[in-house]
């Protein structure tokens, strides 16, 4: 630890005693109550098979429009599930309707189409922005009830010659510099030329939303991607991706979501929790709330479970529980990260229960000093960001560079963490803590010994 962080650490140690700045709540009794109002939906008992309106199988046939009929069909009827059976479909954007269960049963993989072209312009979010941009793969506008359930496969035929290759040469910068002057959303026009890769699925302003079951491979970037929803289930899905920002599941700007038992390994986040990026975020102005995480599997990653980057919007009430992190190639554990171009409010978080085998870096990182064009100070913008109300409660980590980092800044100090009940062994360096406010450890070790 640095003589700066160890005197930021100290002065926070102090803060936190005296002040008692930490109000310790219950995780599971306040986990419990978000768990409460999350309710999967149910399906019409009615079937629509895809091959009765067209569907034939091969990679060589283009099945999109007979999907098309048949969610049409199914809506039109009350809803129910549309079947895709086992066997190669191949397809481009499917947009679910409100009652519709899209179910690809086992023995089945949607091949999605490499051609830009099979994904019409439409309202979306790229990275944090919303913009007229490529349909993603699966997506709902404003639907009620929609579901994309079975143990089959979506392949999203992404590759170093499609999709991922746009990584580095799209114009993702002119979006935000747009988002930065207010352009009106409709006016913000990509797509064709621009190089701006569709999420994998992705519900907008929708409510009761279910995704079960099923396995997703080679996505252009996010897989899942909910946005502005409400009542979401995400269960028992596999996701092994590893192309450029392959996030596994990023909820953004959504309430009451459930992600349980599920499996990630992934190129970017294995979870990243989100709500805008910066100006943009700040015009939308909903926070991501009320999230848990648990029972899951996180592999290959960059954190996780991430909050942020684009957190411009707020993040609250998250709980990861009961989860299982190991790989000599994720990087932390829980990760909170943000600017002071994000600003946004991170508060009320509690990773418990978990068991780490290995991390690159640390167990857990709070850190003010996401990279974008920040100057030697880590700053560049002019949003404080704040991090506060972290539980780190009951994990066990086996191998890791550090067992925790935490960066703040002296006048916007990351505050109120709680590490209680932990066990943290062969960290190969000290803990980096500068700049935090309402520091309290109970009962921790690190490396066998008492953790101060």
């Amino acid at each position: 630890m640095t003589r700066r962080g160890f005197v930021g650490a100290a002065v926070a140690l102090g803060a936190g005693r005296r002040l008692g700045a930490y109000q310790t709540k219950n995780p599971a009794q306040e986990m419990a109550a978000v768990l409460a109002r999350i309710k999967a939906p149910t399906f019409a008992n009615k079937v629509f098979d895809i091959t009765k309106y067209g569907a034939k199988q091969g990679r060589t046939n283009d099945s999109t429009e007979a999907i098309r009929k048949a969610i049409e069909a199914c809506a039109a009827a009350g809803g129910g599930r549309v079947v895709v059976p086992a066997g190669d479909f191949e397809t481009g954007a499917i947009h679910l309707k409100s009652h519709v269960n899209l179910h690809v049963e086992e023995g089945a993989t949607l091949y999605f189409s490499q051609d830009p072209k099979q994904y019409p312009i439409v309202h979306t979010r790229f990275e944090g922005t919303e913009c007229m941009n490529y349909s993603p793969f699966i997506y709902a506008w404003e639907q009620t009830g929609i579901a994309v359930t079975g143990a089959g496969m979506l392949d999203g035929q992404a590759d170093p010659t499609h999709w991922w290759d746009w990584k580095g040469k799209d114009s993702s910068r002119e979006l935000v510099a747009m988002g930065e002057k207010d352009v009106p959303v409709e006016q913000r026009i990509f797509g064709d030329g621009k190089l701006l890769r569709p999420n994998f699925v992705q519900p907008y302003r929708s409510t009761n939303i279910l995704i079960e079951g099923v396995s997703i491979r080679n996505s252009p970037m996010w897989e899942l991607n909910p946005v502005l929803c409400k009542n979401v289930t995400v269960r028992g899905v596999k996701i092994d991706s590893h192309g450029p920002n392959n996030d596994g599941c990023d909820p953004e700007s959504s309430a009451d979501v459930l992600v349980e038992g599920c499996v990630f390994d992934t190129g970017d986040d294995c979870m990243a929790i989100k709500s805008g990026r910066n100006r943009d975020g700040r015009r939308v102005n909903v926070p991501s709330e009320n999230i848990v995480v648990r029972d899951c599997t996180m592999k290959d990653g960059h954190g996780g479970v991430s909050l942020g980057s684009e957190c411009s919007g707020g993040i609250r009430n998250v709980f990861v529980d009961n989860c299982r992190m190991d790989s000599p190639h994720l990087n932390n554990a829980m990760r909170i990260k943000t600017n002071t171009f994000r600003g946004g409010v991170m508060e009320n978080v509690y990773f418990t229960n978990t068991k780490v085998g290995q991390v690159a870096e640390s167990v857990l990182e709070c850190t003010y000093f996401y990279p974008e064009g920040d100057d030697k100070e880590g700053r560049g913008g002019p949003f404080h960001p704040v991090i506060r109300n972290v539980t780190l409660e009951n994990i066990t980590s086996q191998k890791s560079k550090r067992a925790v980092t935490l960066r703040g800044y002296a006048d916007a100090p990351v505050t109120n963490i709680r590490v209680a009940h932990c066990s943290f062994d062969n960290a190969a360096e000290e803990n980096t803590i500068e700049h935090v406010d309402g520091l309290k450890i109970e009962d921790v070790k690190r490396n066998g010994q008492a953790m101060k």
